[in-house]
């Protein structure tokens, strides 16, 4: 299909220039702060603070960050909505949304840890027309626009050719669900040493971008906000992959969960799989929400 013909804001200036601009923004509040996050506790001056229960962490950059999005977002596209991870939903005059998390990460964040990412995705509909991941500790852009490609700083990307899962790296975390966590670690010893190696995340959004540039095979998540996977799902899809719930339906933004590779190694990780409890951990579908 040919690329989405993407909005004009006010000003005259296109969809890609001013979500880039956003991310951008919010990624020189979270790398100004960054440092500070690398020193010890009592030399430190962001708040931390559990937002939603059990390791689930907020920080005053998170907040900060997600504002310097909406500052951009607000004066290019006043009429488009709005779901944002840290100031929640907000509706538009528009067929128009945007979805942000400008921290994700957060916890690999306030340990000081460099790896991270700000997503921003932008939905026309019922379609995900356009999709950033932004990593600005090391200054890498994934992007796609849909029936376009994908792409990490301008150059094109793509899912990987290996399908043997003998030689797969997977890339999972352990979210914020303690029973599904033990089903997962369940799940990959009873795969091991099936699988070439298994990354610990601690960031959704660059798990989907590091499989849509072929650098993980597989990448897997049990518990995921629409604001976590929105950009990597068209990530995934512009690359040459798909992405599903754990059941193996076509996953959309308000799934909850994610398994995303190439078609080939997708159907080798669903048969593997096929008797976890982990993949039957699934909960009642999410009622269709942004992008869905």
């Amino acid at each position: 299909m040919p690329a989405t013909t993407l909005p004009t804001a006010v000003g005259g200036k296109g969809a890609f220039d001013v979500a880039e601009r956003a991310v951008r923004a919010a990624g020189a509040v979270i790398v100004a702060a960054f440092p500070e996050m690398t020193r010890p506790i009592a030399q430190r001056t962001v708040h931390v603070s559990n937002k939603m229960g059990w390791n689930n962490l907020v920080t005053d950059v998170d907040l900060a960050a997600e504002k310097a999005i909406l500052n951009v977002l607000d004066s290019a596209f006043p009429g488009d909505a709005i779901l944002a991870e840290e100031s929640g939903a907000r509706d538009g005059t528009s067929d128009y949304s945007w979805c942000i998390d400008p921290l994700d990460g957060t916890r690999n964040f306030a340990s000081g840890i460099p790896h991270l990412g700000v997503n921003l995705a932008l939905s026309h509909g019922d379609r995900i027309v356009l999709a950033l991941t932004y990593d600005p500790i090391r200054d890498e852009l994934f992007h796609a626009i849909e029936g376009g490609g994908a792409f990490l700083n301008g150059e094109p990307i793509s899912i990987s050719e290996q399908t043997d899962l003998h030689e797969c790296i997977l890339g999972t975390d352990m979210s914020y669900k303690a029973e599904q966590g033990k089903l997962l670690l369940s799940m990959l010893a009873d795969l091991w040493p099936g699988l070439q190696s298994v990354g610990m995340m601690g960031s959704a959004a660059l798990g989907l971008a590091y499989a849509a540039a072929g650098r993980f095979e597989i990448y897997v998540n049990h518990h995921v906000q629409p604001w976590d996977i929105a950009p990597g799902l068209l990530l995934i899809r512009e690359a040459g992959g798909i992405a599903t719930d754990l059941r193996g339906d076509v996953a959309y933004p308000a799934s909850g969960c994610i398994i995303a590779a190439s078609p080939e190694a997708h159907a080798n990780f669903m048969r593997a799989t096929e008797s976890s409890a982990w993949r039957s951990s699934q909960p009642q579908a999410h009622p269709p929400q942004f992008g869905s």
